[in-house]
């Protein structure tokens, strides 16, 4: 009986140790596109970006009741990025959403998408021309950057024809973003291709980047301002944080006070941006439209999730190249605000 008794205990432990094991066992799969609601896997570049946490928002909203989202923050690392992409592959997404950290890196996330059969929509920051043709289950939504650019040196012509300055010359510093991404490079060039098409005569006083970042935006002004003072007659900044950086160095310099004023203009039309634009520190900026780049960049996935092709009649968006949605820019000052709200 005793030795029975112990053959009995042995049997149960063993029984429950292989339950046990069967249950940890369980594939993260299991979880994924439950309820009769597909997974869509969603990485962003870094959470912090004031942009791209607009963006974040509008794919959330539009995904509610349509589909199981999951977004994740790829902390500005690129290797981080293509780990979290492994992860929803593991989860069996049905479609992926991304926000590159190096557009040059999309190839990869490509190869993976394309050995899984998973459909990859990119974001705000367009892959290379040549890995875009990879796959035909490849999409991009964003907005083109040269056209934020000439928008924004038509804010500084309007400006400067009705303040022209003493000898004729805008003497100008620009904030640049990340070095090597196109949007801040065609928001460069073409922000002065704009001004001196208009017959405007422009001087470059200083430039450097300030890799988006609204603090990093404060230091690179004040040292601006050390460095050249009076020199400046307006700041350039590739986005609004950078700007909003720019406008907190000219303060501690007197500006935006008993009619000491230098125009500053962005490019996001972020709620910061709007609310210095309406105290009448930030002259202008481009609305870069984070609501429809959020809804655009969910629908395709929803449908692509679905196993259909996106189609201006499935997602509402048009289609360009049977490939890219492209979200118009918008100038913003404080007389049309409400606009970009």
């Amino acid at each position: 009986m005793k030795r029975n008794w112990k053959g009995l205990m042995m049997a149960t432990l063993l029984a429950g140790a292989l339950v046990a094991g069967c249950s940890s066992s369980t594939p993260p799969a299991a979880d994924a596109n439950k309820g009769g609601k597909n997974l869509i896997g969603v990485a962003i570049y870094k959470f912090d970006d004031t942009f791209m946490s607009g963006v974040r928002s509008a794919i959330s909203k539009a995904a509610e009741g349509k589909a199981q989202l999951e977004i994740v923050d790829s902390q500005n690392s690129q290797p981080t990025q293509n780990d979290k992409v492994d992860l929803f592959i593991n989860k069996k997404a049905k479609a992926l959403a991304i926000n590159p950290v190096d557009r040059n890196a999309a190839g990869v996330i490509i190869d993976k998408a394309k050995t899984a059969n998973i459909p990859v929509v990119f974001l705000n920051r367009e892959p290379l021309p040549e890995d875009m043709k990879k796959w035909d289950k490849v999409y991009y939504v964003g907005a083109k950057a040269e056209q934020s650019g000439i928008m924004e040196g038509q804010l500084v012509v309007d400006y400067f024809k009705a303040h022209p300055t003493k000898d004729g010359v805008i003497r100008y510093v620009m904030l640049k973003g990340e070095p090597g991404h196109q949007d801040a490079e065609m928001r460069t060039k073409f922000a002065i291709k704009a001004i001196e098409d208009a017959g405007l005569k422009v001087e470059k006083v200083a430039e450097d980047t300030a890799m988006w970042d609204r603090v990093k935006g404060q230091e690179k002004m004040a040292a601006f301002l050390a460095a050249h003072g009076d020199k400046i007659d307006v700041v350039l900044a590739n986005n609004d944080d950078m700007a909003l950086g720019a406008i907190e160095a000219l303060k501690a310099k007197g500006y935006f006070k008993d009619g000491k004023f230098m125009p500053v203009v962005g490019v996001d039309a972020t709620a910061p941006a709007l609310k210095a634009l309406e105290e009448g520190t930030l002259y202008g900026t481009v609305l870069n439209d984070a609501n429809n780049q959020g809804k655009a960049t969910f629908n395709l996935t929803d449908v692509l999730a679905q196993g259909q092709t996106p189609t201006k009649e499935n997602t509402g968006y048009t289609i360009t190249d049977g490939k890219y949605v492209w979200i118009d820019y918008k100038k913003i000052t404080k007389e049309n605000m409400n606009e970009a709200k």
